[in-house]
């Protein structure tokens, strides 16, 4: 009786548990990975003292916060978008609430899609600080249209500047980091990196291919393992990405934001962000729910791997039936010799007939 009572006991225990950690991950807004890292991984504040960080896209939104609250990490700032007087107006905000002198910053405008002077920034960059420890590639924009209404204007823009360009800045930046066997690649892609979605085709394919590049860039980078590369794939955050997002033609934009209370705040997201840098995680995922629900989903049950999950299941499964189907032929045979054929069709000829249906089979392998 006291083995059986602790059994229940036991069982009681894992299913509290079971429910804890499910109503955690309800209200996790980020993956489990990243948010293990903020609870018992290293701080921010420790690791990324006194390092130079150069951040793309820093006039506004993901890239503006992310600004702000390096400052206060006592790094050395690198703030590059095409809007100079933008970058400014950071930078002074920068000065007034971080830790930085004005010696700590430079403003440097840079616009992604013109290549050619990616090399020039870069060396601008080196010789200001003389080296750079982490290159944050946040520069990009996104789309609001119909596939059937948009211009292939629009998607060449977008692979330019989402993709090319950040491919362009990273190989600028590459062999100085290579050289000294150090250094952080940090890419903030997006949820759309992962999933796809209506009315973003072309914002969706610039970004998977990001995530493909850099997934395969980290493999080529085995032999250094001082240089990390990271995906930062954040959900809806608060910032004005609606708002300059493109329409059908390159030359239209949305203009509003529109409500943006559901969304998580950029405060947040850009604190995980520097607890996967802190912590040199290779991708992480930052939403709230929904949405972070909807990429596990899409990720390991819906996505390809989740497919080849289901493989693997079906095919252990067809292995069950023939092996079923061979077990119930030999029980009939005997049965049928036993009764000398007496009572017609078996009871189980049915279960037969199913099992050696071969286009039933087909139709539920993948």
């Amino acid at each position: 009786m006291n083995w059986e009572l602790l059994l229940w006991l036991l069982a009681l225990c894992a299913l509290l548990l079971l429910v804890v950690q499910l109503l955690r991950f309800l209200r996790a807004d980020g993956d489990l990975t990243l948010l293990w890292a903020e609870w018992q991984g290293r701080r921010p504040e420790w690791e990324l003292t006194d390092m130079v960080v150069w951040v793309t896209g820093a006039s506004s939104g993901i890239g503006e916060e992310l600004a702000y609250q390096l400052s206060k990490l006592g790094v050395s700032l690198v703030l590059s978008a095409r809007r100079v007087h933008e970058l400014e107006r950071v930078k002074r905000r920068c000065l007034e609430n971080g830790n930085l002198k004005e010696k700590d910053i430079l403003v440097l405008p840079l616009d992604l899609t013109d290549t050619g002077s990616h090399e020039a920034a870069t060396e601008a960059v080196l010789q200001e600080f003389g080296r750079i420890d982490i290159l944050v590639n946040n520069g990009g924009i996104s789309q609001r249209s119909l596939c059937v209404d948009t211009s292939l204007d629009v998607y060449r823009k977008l692979i330019e500047l989402n993709y090319l360009g950040t491919v362009s800045l990273t190989k600028c930046v590459l062999p100085h980091m290579i050289e000294r066997k150090q250094g952080k690649i940090v890419t903030v892609n997006s949820i759309l990196g992962i999933i796809s979605a209506p009315l973003s085709t072309g914002y969706c394919a610039s970004k998977h291919a990001l995530r493909g590049f850099f997934n395969g860039l980290r493999t080529e980078l085995a032999a250094y393992p001082g240089i990390i590369v990271s995906n930062i794939c954040p959900g809806p955050v608060q910032s004005n990405i609606v708002e300059n997002s493109l329409a059908g033609e390159v030359t239209k934009t949305i203009a509003n934001n529109g409500d943006q209370s559901h969304k998580m705040t950029t405060s947040r997201c850009v604190r995980l962000m520097l607890i996967s840098m802190a912590n040199d995680l290779k991708e992480v995922w930052i939403s709230q729910q929904p949405f972070l629900l909807v990429t596990y989903l899409w990720q390991y049950i819906w996505g390809r791997k989740g497919l080849r999950t289901l493989r693997v299941v079906w095919m252990q499964t067809l292995l069950i039936l023939k092996s079923l189907r061979q077990n119930v032929t030999e029980k009939s045979s005997c049965i049928f010799q036993a009764t000398g054929g007496r009572n017609g069709k078996h009871e189980n000829s049915n279960l037969l007939m199913l099992l050696n249906n071969q286009r039933l089979i087909c139709d539920f392998t993948f």
